[in-house]
């Protein structure tokens, strides 16, 4: 897995490319926790995800609940097709706010 760190107007965007799996979720869920600490509102983009299994979702979810207690923002953007498997066979997709892209997301925020 490889990721990134951006700034998009109010939003940190965690871009996440490759497989995210038990090997590297922690460094997921370290980086997502990272934004939510500094107080910020967080997409993560997982448009270039080719794999994640339960321990990625794991911290999607512990990110998730982390910005809701902090009443923050989250959302997941551009989610692969490989992602969204799982995430529907999960049943996350109904959970997770999901957009299309980062602007997307954005512009709802008005």
């Amino acid at each position: 897995m490889q990721y990134n760190s951006r700034n998009a107007g109010t939003y940190a965007v965690l871009d996440l490319k490759g497989d995210v799996d038990l090997s590297c979720s922690p460094d997921a869920r370290k980086q997502i926790l990272q934004c939510l600490e500094a107080g910020r509102h967080l997409l993560i983009d997982l448009s270039a995800v080719s794999y994640i299994d339960s321990s990625g979702v794991a911290s999607l979810v512990e990110g998730y609940q982390t910005a809701k207690k902090k009443n923050l923002r989250f959302g997941l953007v551009g989610v692969s097709s490989a992602a969204m498997g799982v995430l529907q066979l999960a049943r996350l997709d109904k959970v997770f706010p999901i957009h299309a892209s980062v602007e997307e997301r954005m512009s709802a925020d008005g």
